[in-house]
């Protein structure tokens, strides 16, 4: 039978659950969406699902959503281009593994390759890059965040006797700076590289620029091998989740069949959260394309006007093009910590996601004019 809490263990957790809950309502600097409901799905938490192995292939676990994954799977590959009958992809745990897995694609398929990402990458590519035990060379980054392409261009030049694998943002961290793909292939192009992996790291981006119309082109019709897209950022989830898409023929390279769950292993990790795929279902069914894109809309014009109120009160904001990401000269300790903005060096940012609304950029703003630097 299962066990009982005592009196004091739950009125921890109320506690807890009330910190939590005003929290949220000061939380504007990560690209986490805070708006959703999920309560359809609860009754599922009653049961071991686990979606373990390959999302395409039969398994002797029938405890598994992965008819619901494949669906999932099938809309953003439709959303990113993908070529049909020559793609593949899983919900992950997140932006990491998604990215981690396209640089596992990449090394298999390119083992003396060259890995070139820019100083505005995420953190834990780096981490990816020591696990893989991948030769790389860091790019210098533009001030609004974006690959410096002819830096690019004079690396590869330099090393043009190895492959090219070039680790693109679709988004960076800080500055939500958009790395150019057809400018990255007419590098390749003009160098006259003949092999070549492109990753794209479109962790917040990829669910906002196929919504906003005359946004820059990254997906597979650009000639990318891989992308990641995180499930968490602007779709929303209580646990972080993610997708992975990749050329199936590249993925077929690494696919070994485990006698043991009857299925095969194509992905990091063995045993996958099942939840997720639902999580990510219940969002794409519920929103659909014409929904997300008006939630994108809205977080524009939110960011829009969060610059301006900022500059309304003398603070040099300014954001990308069709970016949802403000950036800032870093405000005082007490501003930082009562909205959790995140900073690096002089500067910081809030996130323009759903959640983040006028009423609560202009608290921000109140806040950042009462307590000047």
């Amino acid at each position: 039978m299962p066990g009982v809490l005592s009196p004091e263990d739950i009125a921890r957790l109320d506690v807890f659950h009330a910190m939590i809950a005003e929290q949220s309502k000061v939380f504007a600097g990560y690209p986490v969406t805070a708006n959703f409901d999920y309560h359809d799905l609860f009754r599922f938490l009653d049961y071991p699902l686990n979606n373990i192995g390959d999302p395409f292939d039969p398994c002797t676990y029938h405890l598994h959503t992965r008819t619901f994954e494949r669906e999932v799977l099938d809309w953003f590959a439709a959303l990113h281009a993908a070529p049909e009958d020559d793609w593949w992809g899983y919900v992950t745990n997140g932006g990491t593994e998604g990215n981690l897995y396209g640089l596992y694609l990449a090394r298999e398929l390119y083992p003396n390759g060259m890995v070139y990402f820019s100083q505005d990458t995420h953190y834990s590519v780096s981490k990816n890059l020591r696990l893989l035990r991948m030769p790389h060379i860091m790019i210098k980054s533009r001030p609004t965040g974006e690959m410096d392409l002819e830096d690019l261009e004079e690396s590869i030049r330099i090393h043009r006797d190895v492959p090219p694998i070039i680790f693109a943002n679709i988004g960076t961290t800080m500055r939500e700076g958009v790395d150019d793909i057809p400018a990255i292939q007419g590098i390749l192009k003009n160098l006259a590289i003949p092999q070549s992996y492109i990753h794209a790291d479109a962790a917040l981006c990829g669910m906002t620029l196929p919504f906003i119309d005359g946004s820059p082109e990254f997906n597979f019709s650009t000639g990318i091998h891989s992308m990641s897209i995180s499930g968490h950022k602007l779709i929303g989830s209580p646990v972080p989740c993610g997708v992975v898409l990749a050329l199936k023929e590249h993925v077929d390279r690494i696919a070994r069949s485990i006698e043991y769950v009857g299925t095969l292993d194509t992905t990091i990790t063995g045993s996958r959260n099942a939840i997720t795929p639902l999580i990510l279902w219940h969002a794409i069914r519920s929103q659909g394309v014409e929904g997300f894109r008006a939630i994108v809309a809205e977080c524009l014009a939110c960011a829009e006007y969060a610059v301006e109120q900022l500059n309304a009160i003398g603070v040099a904001a300014w954001r990308n093009p069709y970016a949802i990401t403000v950036v800032l000269p870093k405000p005082t300790a007490v501003v930082l910590d009562k909205w959790q903005l995140a900073v690096e060096e002089d500067i910081a940012h809030i996130m323009v996601m759903p959640h983040v609304d006028r009423d609560r950029i202009d608290r921000i703003v109140a806040d950042i004019a009462a307590n000047p630097v």
